[in-house]
């Protein structure tokens, strides 16, 4: 693992690694945000938003492999960036299959996803290269941005400490490629220490929110899915409504603080809109940018607290409940 100054700069050096540049097409998800396809376009890279899975939320690989297939010309297929949205690992495994068919790399964004995992496999492991984000909304936080970059060939990791100080070579004043200003703060360092001896801990109490709000919230709203064999890192925990404002004023009225995560997709918002929408459009991903709402997810909630939110969904969720 290399550390770096946030996710963004992980992505960053992900890319430079990759050689992404003029040219290219990457593959993003537009139900994300914006790092995901800002690292993309600023390297000179074009970013091609995909659909999402529905129940999931991450990259849908019959959605890539359409946007593959009507790629504008002038583009080239170079490679895609699955996130692992909310704390879900993404489809790994259709998505590779997706790639290695048409001979792209795999960058795996898992900012949301760290401490993830499918069958005893832990995020990290899924794509040659990962990035994840230290902020300190994010399941493993410090206490202002951070990053790191994990890397599965020694070979790649050397590149990364190497962009990560300006493209440094033997000598700090040998550069030897183009790189960035990514190291990670040495206190934002002396904070994650700690925490990542409790992270394990941490997990395993997001996990006992999750299942709490599953039992109590799953005959009333569409409830996270996690598929057999998958864990997630509960980096939120996302319900589904169709009258999200209604249910957001009337939590809000009862002290209960909510997020809409992403009320604006990446393909409708102005720096990004220029870019290509892969071919199907992006039906899954404007229904669940008007219908997903982020609950309060921690791994210190109590369960009286959690009782709260709870019981005030049961009075507002409904279509047409009063406030």
């Amino acid at each position: 693992m290399v550390s770096c100054a946030s996710g963004t700069d992980a992505l960053v050096m992900a890319l430079l690694v990759r050689g992404a540049g003029p040219g290219d097409a990457v593959f993003v998800p537009a139900f994300t945000f914006a790092a995901t396809a800002e690292a993309v376009a600023l390297l000179g890279a074009t970013p091609v938003f995909v659909d999402i899975d529905p129940a999931t939320y991450n990259v849908d690989p019959g959605s890539l492999a359409a946007a593959i297939d009507g790629l504008p010309d002038g583009l080239r297929p170079a490679g895609v960036i699955p996130v692992d949205l909310f704390g879900l690992p993404a489809d790994y495994a259709g998505i590779d299959a997706v790639a290695e068919a048409h001979g792209l790399w795999v960058i795996a964004d898992a900012a949301q996803g760290f401490g993830g995992a499918v069958g005893d496999r832990r995020v990290g492991r899924f794509a040659p290269l990962t990035t994840t984000s230290f902020f300190p909304a994010k399941p493993l936080g410090c206490y202002g941005d951070g990053g790191a970059v994990v890397a599965l060939d020694p070979a790649d990791a050397a590149v990364l400490r190497s962009v990560r100080v300006h493209g440094s070579g033997s000598d700090k004043y040998d550069n030897v490629r183009l790189g960035i200003n990514g190291r990670l703060d040495t206190i934002q360092a002396a904070v994650l220490l700690p925490k990542l001896a409790i992270f394990a801990d941490e997990l395993d109490r997001r996990a006992a929110v999750a299942a709490r709000y599953g039992e109590a919230l799953s005959d009333l709203v569409a409830t996270p899915v996690v598929p057999e064999g998958v864990r997630s890192a509960w980096a939120q925990y996302t319900i589904r409504v169709g009258n999200r404002a209604d249910v957001v004023a009337a939590l809000s009225d009862r002290g209960i603080p909510t997020a809409a995560y992403y009320p604006l997709p990446l393909h409708r918002q102005t720096a990004y809109a220029p870019h290509p929408v892969g071919a199907g459009g992006m039906a899954a991903t404007d229904l669940a940018a008007d219908e997903v709402l982020s609950l309060p997810m921690h791994p210190y909630l109590e369960p009286a607290d959690q009782d709260l939110v709870i019981d005030a969904l049961r009075v507002v969720a409904r279509p047409g409940a009063e406030r």
